[in-house]
């Protein structure tokens, strides 16, 4: 006998044997934070320098005080810095130079000894310089050859640069070699156009209060001078010119400025009146 092993349709016993899949449950994918990379490291360190760069307008410090904030937020923002310098250039008086670390200061000493180096060039030419092998850099030979024996080879000098000007540079220094590379000097630029305005405004600020010294010493000094010269002409009579001249006189023969002298009278006649007071 022949047994029909064909599955007939209408039975429903006779259905595909082969098992369905079992439901597979949904795992939950849990995304992890992947670690800032050296680039976005670099972008938070050149924001906060920024950010406390932008608070330094109000701070009421002391112009060093706050050229050396200004040089040490640089050395937060540039990547591989071990330390700064700023300097600031003035007309009327010797240059102001800040650092941030002991060695810099022996840097920037051999630098401006010699009369050459990263920072001089920067300041003259407008012009962001950098080195990653100081010691055989023959744009300062002497300078990059000292400098080495220190253990300091990489430098990155950045103008300070206002509509006004060049208004000072700013060395930021590393120890090891080839340290300051194009996206670094990137940065150092990125920096440097507000830190110059931060420190135009503080060294406007500053003349600002020097000249208002000077007039408010000048206009004591007067004061002072004329109350000597009404001395003078309550002891030996005579004009205010003679009496003035006869001040000069002896400003010049005691090798003093006349307001010391005029000082030194007032103050004479001042012990001459108080010793009457206590013997009336």
């Amino acid at each position: 006998m022949t047994v029909n092993t064909t599955p007939d349709p209408a039975d429903p016993s006779a259905a595909d044997p082969t098992p369905e899949p079992a439901a597979i449950a949904a795992v939950p994918v849990t995304a992890t934070d992947s670690p800032p990379s050296p680039a976005e490291e670099d972008d938070d360190g050149l924001q906060d320098s920024l950010h406390a760069l932008s608070r330094l307008a109000t701070s009421g410090m002391a112009l060093e005080d706050l050229l050396t904030r200004v040089a040490s937020y640089a050395v937060r923002a540039i990547p591989g810095a071990d330390g700064a310098g700023l300097t600031l250039l003035e007309d009327d008086r010797s240059d102001l130079v800040v650092v941030t670390a002991a060695f810099v200061r022996e840097v920037d000493n051999i630098q401006y000894s010699l009369g050459q180096g990263p920072c001089i060039t920067a300041a003259r030419d407008g012009q962001t310089v950098v080195s990653g092998s100081l010691g055989g850099d023959q744009r300062w030979s002497r300078f990059g050859g000292a400098v080495a024996r220190l253990g300091v080879h990489s430098v990155l000098s950045l103008p300070l640069i206002t509509a006004d000007g060049v208004v000072g540079a700013m060395n930021v220094y590393a120890r090891a070699k080839h340290v300051f590379d194009d996206r670094a000097a990137e940065i150092g630029e990125i920096y440097a156009a507000p830190a110059a305005v931060a420190v135009q405004n503080a060294h406007v600020l500053a003349q600002t209060q020097r000249l208002a010294a000077r007039l408010q010493h000048a206009l004591e000094s007067r004061a002072v001078i004329e109350r000597a010269v009404g001395i003078i002409l309550s002891r030996s009579g005579g004009t205010e010119t003679e009496a003035l001249n006869r001040l000069r006189a002896l400003s010049q023969h005691e090798h003093q400025k006349l307001s010391e002298v005029a000082q030194q009278i007032v103050a004479e006649a001042r012990r001459r009146a108080d010793a009457r007071h206590r013997s009336d």
